[in-house]
């Protein structure tokens, strides 16, 4: 049996983009809920639709979008939580990194392909992490423990076995499923259990969280070449 089309929530203060990305995820049998101009209207519009998929635009009136997304995540149960991802004209933004470390799957630059769109909402939807592993390596690096903010850097990663962080060092470097089996002589679901382990003992929803935990507790440093054992 098909899995329900994603419910979508788009917010952006441009009615222009919401516009175009209601037709464009329309087009392809996605439910698009509601939509919102300002943070404080995405966040009324989750409670009121209890939407799969948030497109959160970074930038918006009386409450921005980074805020909103605390407030979302903060009042669901990670169980239930919507998937959230952050729209930007900029690929390196520290609202943007900022965001992802509050609890967002990914992001998406506002000039995306329609494909590219519709394969995002849907990945997440899915529970995995929109993690385009070049452009988040660079976002990660360039505001991980930068801004003074110690919100992540509390993860513990003692409960992580000698495998489970030189796999969580290498996904942080932004290596696939397939390309860390291949690294480490494994099957790929041994390596996806490896993964989720990782998840559940940070505590963290997805990769991107993942990742971010691995650069702000120090186990992964900007600039440092890529761990071969």
């Amino acid at each position: 049996m098909a899995a329900e089309p994603p419910r979508v929530v788009i917010a952006d203060d441009q009615a222009l983009v919401r516009t175009g990305f209601r037709m464009i995820l329309s087009a392809d049998g996605i439910e698009v809920t509601a939509e919102a101009a300002t943070g404080a209207e995405a966040v009324d519009a989750v409670r009121r639709t209890r939407p799969d998929v948030v497109l959160m635009d970074i930038r918006m009136p009386e409450l921005d979008g980074l805020e909103a997304t605390r407030r979302i995540l903060g009042g669901h149960d990670p169980g239930v939580a919507p998937r959230i991802i952050i729209l930007t004209t900029f690929d390196l933004d520290r609202y943007v990194y900022a965001a992802l470390s509050a609890g967002a799957s990914g992001f998406l630059l506002k000039d995306v392909t329609p494909e590219h769109l519709v394969g995002a909402v849907r990945l997440v939807r899915s529970g995995d992490a929109l993690l385009a592993p070049v452009i988040t390596r660079r976002l990660v690096e360039r505001y991980a423990r930068r801004e003074g903010d110690a919100r992540s850097v509390h993860r513990d990663l003692s409960a992580l076995t000698p495998r489970e962080l030189d796999v969580l060092r290498l996904l942080a470097r932004g290596l696939s499923n397939a390309e860390l089996a291949s690294r480490f002589q494994l099957s790929e679901a041994t390596v996806k259990t490896h993964v989720a382990r990782i998840l559940a003992k940070l505590q963290v929803r997805d990769r991107v969280q993942a990742v971010v935990a691995a650069y702000e507790t120090g186990l992964v440093r900007p600039g440092e070449e890529e761990t071969t054992d």
